[in-house]
């Protein structure tokens, strides 16, 4: 991938939305708020807090949110209809984000409406939202199955009406990198309006597709903590502001070292168990067990660590275990002053590679009977 521009990316993370939209997940009011106040203070500029539309309880969740005046601005989703832009504007967002779809199999089988009716409503609804002072994202949804002249059409429409902000949304997370870039280039080639992404991860390519995304110019992209949304997910906030920071030298201004405790808060709310392999926030993400990396680790944490886990306000975890090397064991020793024998360290080497063996791990409190056993034998 080539070297990403340096205009202005901002994050709109839709964690309160999108997110929620996970099967079986439920934020409640309070804990939408818990979730704002972290993402404000860790540097999220944009928060997409719900669907206003939805319900009342949503409305003064929103309302609350948009009520802390943190720093970000506060969005809300809207179908292209006068009554959820109303129901927008009476959460007091800054923003609204319209949504309308513009592949033919969606316009057809769900909306049941003609290409000229689209139109009419992005033009219609943005021109409504902007009458009534707020800022106005227009999104196309199943963008990447929508063709191309018609997705001119919608886009131009927005535009003329005053849309902000244009959005392409992989609804079925079905692009691929190079696609992503050249819709984003496409838009740009006709429009001045900043180009934002909206990105789902069916096929696993959500990250791919949201650097793909800005490398390619697009101004803003929606994340959600963990990647949580439907089906398999979107962009994970945390993997997208790490490979921005640090692979891209582009620090888009969140607070890194709060991503994880914001990823267990999220978690926990969502009552979702996080993936101990989740990239940067899991449990797993700076846990070494194999002899050849502890001993490394213990050396120089560089050798197997990018970065140090406190960089995302993680913690690093040396696991013992089948493949666990005498280094570590020697180690754990020297650091309470207990000195053993080459033949009792053996020992102790065998009976814990032996334990890994059967449970697949050995505990602190395993370790240290094994070592009060052979101690005392020797």
């Amino acid at each position: 991938m080539s070297e990403i521009p340096r205009g202005k990316v901002t994050i709109y993370d839709s964690t309160l939305r999108e997110g929620e939209q996970m099967p079986g997940v439920r934020f409640t009011p309070e804990h939408k708020l818990e979730i704002a106040k972290m993402l404000i203070e860790a540097g999220v500029p944009q928060i997409e807090a719900g669907f206003a539309a939805v319900s009342a309880e949503e409305c003064q969740a929103i309302r609350s949110i948009a009520s802390l005046k943190g720093g970000a601005e506060i969005l809300s989703l809207s179908r292209a209809k006068k009554e959820d832009i109303d129901a927008a504007m009476s959460c007091d967002v800054d923003m609204v984000l319209i949504f309308i779809a513009t592949s033919d199999l969606h316009m057809k089988k769900k909306l049941r409406m003609t290409e000229d009716q689209v139109i009419e409503a992005i033009s219609s609804s943005v021109q409504y939202a902007k009458d009534h002072g707020l800022k106005v994202g227009l999104s196309t949804e199943d963008t990447t199955r929508s063709e191309l002249p018609f997705l001119k059409r919608a886009y131009s429409a927005a535009s003329d009406s005053g849309a902000d902000r244009l959005g392409i949304t992989d609804t079925l997370g079905c692009a691929t990198p190079k696609m992503i870039s050249d819709l984003v280039r496409f838009i740009k080639g006709f429009s001045k309006r900043p180009v934002s992404v909206h990105l789902h991860n069916d096929f696993g390519l959500a990250l791919a597709n949201a650097l793909a995304a800005v490398d390619a110019g697009a101004g803003a992209v929606a994340t959600t903590v963990c990647g949580f949304g439907e089906r398999a997910g979107n962009v994970p906030l945390e993997q997208f502001a790490m490979a921005m920071k640090h692979l891209y030298g582009r620090d888009l201004g969140i607070r890194t070292e709060m991503l994880t405790p914001i990823a267990e808060k999220v978690s926990a709310c969502a009552k979702i168990q996080m993936s101990p392999i989740q990239p940067w926030v899991g449990a797993h993400a700076f846990a070494h067990e194999s002899g050849i990396h502890v001993a490394a680790v213990l050396n120089d944490p560089r050798t197997y660590e990018f970065l140090p886990p406190e960089t995302v306000g993680n913690k690093r975890n040396i696991v013992m275990g089948k493949h666990s090397g005498r280094s570590l064991m020697a180690a754990k020793l020297k650091e309470k002053n207990i000195s053993a024998r080459k033949g009792e360290l053996d020992e102790i080497f065998s009976r814990v590679k032996k334990l890994g063996e059967k449970n697949g791990k050995v505990s602190e409190e395993e370790f240290w009977t094994i070592v009060d056993s052979v101690l005392k034998t020797g």
